[in-house]
């Protein structure tokens, strides 16, 4: 596995800073746009036993706002030494994430991505040069957590379609929604449904 890059080969700060606000910003247009129409049982729904529904990754994205993502550039941001600990898929069970309300979830999400957004329109880019150690993980800076903060986003914008594409195809079984290509997770019962 390559090594960090070179300083060399180090984005700068400053654009960084502004690609990553410009993909944040258009996040809870997309979010929106993916969960618009679901019905209660919609929002409730999982793709497979093990995956989270579409309510529970939007919840999870509201709580890594302000907890993670947001929290840790805050401490490089301010000068701080330590990140407090986090453990998201604890927070989905002990936080009864499935027991929410979706649109309600979607909207703190949107209000804590708004404020996100004047924080970081306000943080100076070289403030976010430095590092805190992440316990085994090593160092982070700031520009590293700017980094996953939209790559996180991308992840579970992804996790969220093929979700969506899962139960879709559900929905309209025994239909072959397969034609369409490879779609994510295993069909809940039954056989595998091949074009």
């Amino acid at each position: 596995m390559p090594g960090p890059p070179s300083e060399m080969h180090r984005p700068g700060a400053a654009a960084l800073l502004a690609a990553a606000r410009a993909e944040l910003v258009r996040v809870p247009d997309v979010l929106a746009g993916l969960v618009g129409g679901l019905d209660a049982d919609g929002w409730r729904a999982r793709p497979a036993p093990a995956e989270w529904a579409p309510l529970e990754i939007v919840c999870h994205l509201r709580d890594e706002e302000v907890e993670d993502f947001g929290a840790r550039v805050r401490v490089i941001a301010e000068k701080g030494e330590r990140f407090v600990p986090i453990d998201p898929e604890r927070w989905a069970v002990e936080r009864h994430y499935l027991e929410d309300d979706g649109p309600r979830a979607l909207a703190a999400f949107r209000e804590r991505r708004a404020a996100s957004l004047v924080f970081l329109a306000a943080v100076a880019p070289e403030r976010l040069t430095t590092a805190v150690t992440l316990g085994r993980g090593g160092p982070l800076s700031g520009l590293d957590l700017l980094a996953a903060w939209v790559a996180h986003d991308r992840l579970h914008l992804a996790q969220l379609a093929s979700t969506l594409a899962r139960l879709w195809a559900e929905r309209w079984a025994p239909l072959r929604a397969g034609y369409a290509g490879p779609i994510p997770y295993a069909p809940a019962t039954g056989p595998a449904r091949t074009p």
